[in-house]
């Protein structure tokens, strides 16, 4: 019986990264599953024998072979024996670089030369059942995008093959969203798009984004500037300013309708922003995306328009902007809102380090209108109507103010 640490934990201690003990794994060769219950580890796996560490209560996994039964990557049977060798476990992963093994005296075992890809900062299959899985697929645009790796040309011949053939279709939504907002709190979150648009996927997996591609921006101001492009743009400047993946979420779709309104009526076409709202909702709704997701992604796609104009805006047009977004409300999905839309002005080539003075007046006028004391109304015994009246007859004069005083400091 020999024990071996493999997978994800061996590639970042290569590269330098933390290993926190929750990542490691662990692969026992020459053990049955008695063996393993003897020694006081508990069995946890069903289609094949994981156990846990009676002490650690890390994970265990008999070597093992895998061998394709069925669609999908639920379509596999597993067979575990003493006889399986470290090398034939180490066969069935996904890329070299997740195909290593280190010794109880840390030496490193690495027969697809996992290292060398390492080195290299490159994607490689380790087998061709690489296209059994189709998570693979997705697992290998999301490791592009936290390493920034380039994918080998070789494997990405079996991703435009599993494109083909149909694997990619037996993805289920639940799994295509775990690695999408995977990908989203990766360093480079575009190259995740980059690798599914090039083998085809991106299509099916994600047609609202991939009909972006070809789409100008603008007939009239901005015809060459394809919207696709711009939507990556928008997604790593998201990047830079934010790690939350709910703004990185919102900066992706915030454009979705352009797919599908002229050219020549935008950008400040009304339709393109409900079209927008409507994709949006439409692929939260396929991928089952979680509703803070959603919730900000549809405020994004609403209003981030009027957002770009909040300079213009008087008054009224402001504070009609903080009740649309339930600014007073929801303050932080009103700042996370705002960084989309920051990310969406600079998402342009030479403007990516443009100031953003809107987002400063939209927190100034947000606080102004904040500080009207809403109970002094209530406590003076006038109807609900007339309350509601004053209330926002109160707001606007703070909201004005807000927005005076932001000229005169010459903030704009």
């Amino acid at each position: 019986m020999e024990v071996y640490k493999v997978g994800g934990a061996i590639r970042d201690r290569l590269l330098g990264h933390p290993v926190p003990v929750k990542d490691r794994d662990w692969v026992v060769v020459g053990a049955t599953p008695e063996q393993m219950l003897e020694l006081g580890y508990r069995q946890v796996g069903k289609s094949f024998p994981v156990f846990l560490h009676p002490d650690t209560k890390e994970e265990y996994a008999l070597a093992r072979t895998e061998r394709k039964t069925g669609p999908g990557y639920t379509g596999f049977s597993f067979h575990a024996d003493p006889n399986v060798t470290l090398e034939e476990d180490l066969r069935r992963r996904d890329l070299t670089i997740n195909a290593m093994a280190m010794d109880a005296d840390d030496r490193l075992i690495d027969p697809f030369g996992g290292k060398r890809d390492l080195t290299a900062g490159v994607l490689r299959h380790v087998s061709p059942a690489f296209v059994e899985d189709p998570v693979r697929l997705l697992r290998v645009a999301r490791f592009a995008a936290r390493f920034g790796f380039q994918v080998a040309d070789e494997t990405r011949s079996l991703l435009r093959a599993m494109v083909t053939n149909g694997e990619v279709d037996a993805l289920v939504p639940e799994r295509v969203w775990v690695e999408l907002e995977g990908a989203l709190r990766t360093g480079q979150p575009a190259r995740f798009f980059d690798v599914l648009r090039d083998c085809g996927a991106l299509q099916r997996l994600f047609p609202e984004i991939d009909a972006l591609f070809g789409v100008p921006q603008s007939a009239k101001s901005h015809p060459e500037v394809d919207t696709g492009l711009h939507v990556m743009m928008v997604l790593t400047q998201s990047t830079r300013l934010s790690a939350d993946p709910r703004v990185r979420f919102a900066a992706l779709t915030h454009d979705l309708g352009k797919a599908r309104t002229s050219p020549d009526d935008l950008p400040r076409h009304p339709g393109h922003e409900e079209q927008s709202v409507s994709l949006v909702e439409a692929l939260c709704r396929r991928l089952r995306i979680p509703n803070d997701y959603r919730e900000l992604a549809v405020v994004t796609a609403r209003f981030h328009g009027r957002c770009h104009d909040a300079l213009e805006l008087d008054a009224e047009q402001l504070l009609d902007l903080l009740a649309g977004t339930d600014a007073l409300r929801r303050p932080r999905r009103f700042e996370q809102f705002l960084l989309a839309c920051e990310a969406d002005s600079r998402g342009r080539l030479g403007y990516e380090d443009t100031p953003y003075p809107q987002a400063a007046l939209c927190h100034a006028v947000r606080q102004a209108a904040a500080s009207v004391d809403t109970r002094a109304f209530a406590r003076s015994g006038s109807d609900g109507g007339n309350i509601q009246r004053e209330v926002r007859r109160s707001r606007l004069e703070a909201v004005a103010g807000a927005r005076d005083a932001f000229r005169r400091d010459g903030r704009e």
